[in-house]
């Protein structure tokens, strides 16, 4: 079964200050045109989104110049609520471990990824880590903790939904659209729980 953990593009939460997306129909069947085109005006942070290391990083990789295997492959799903500490981290890379899925982690629910645990997700040499928050980190100071992971070389997965995900191993599709040059890009997120 596959399972869609995105959010929908112009109804979805927007980070403080960054601008929402926007569509506007350039021709349309109903007015006689050839077909219906549609124009996009968004950030490349709004959504479910990837962030490469440029988006805080000046020498970091962008997000056109990452491998596809960063966001497709075996994961875990934990359930967590407020701060992610450092020993949380530990415990979610040791239980991903014995699943066979430690590369890429996905936690659902209220959590917010302190510092601590960034480097315990760092130093446990994580691909990707994915939260339905649409920023890792405190919402209010997320410098820190992307500056760690994404200095690391993880990629972050931000802006997921997982409600009525159990925990648990799964197969993640959440390849990035490939914008050259880009500190991110929004992407289709997939579970699917045949791994």
């Amino acid at each position: 079964m596959l399972i869609d953990i995105s959010q929908e593009v112009f109804g979805c939460k927007v980070f403080p200050g960054d601008p929402a997306p926007e569509k506007r129909m350039l021709q349309s069947l109903e007015n006689g045109d050839v077909c219906n085109l549609t124009y996009l005006s968004m950030c490349a942070h709004n959504g479910t989104h990837v962030d490469a290391p440029y988006h805080f990083l000046n020498d970091g990789r962008t997000i056109d110049m990452m491998e596809l295997d960063t966001f497709i492959g075996s994961c875990c799903v934990f359930r967590h609520e407020g701060d992610v500490s450092a020993e949380d981290a530990r415990t979610m890379l040791e239980r991903a471990g014995a699943q066979g899925c430690g590369e890429r982690i996905l936690i659902g629910g209220r959590a917010t990824v302190t510092a601590g645990a960034a480097k315990v997700f760092a130093d446990g040499g994580i691909k990707l880590l994915g939260n339905e928050s649409q920023t890792v980190g405190p919402e209010d100071a997320p410098k820190e903790v992307h500056l760690i992971l994404l200095g690391a070389g993880a990629a972050l997965l931000e802006g997921i939904r997982l409600e009525g995900v159990s925990e648990g191993k799964y197969f993640l599709m959440a390849a990035p659209l490939g914008l050259g040059g880009c500190d991110g890009a929004p992407c289709r997120a997939v579970l699917s729980d045949s791994v």
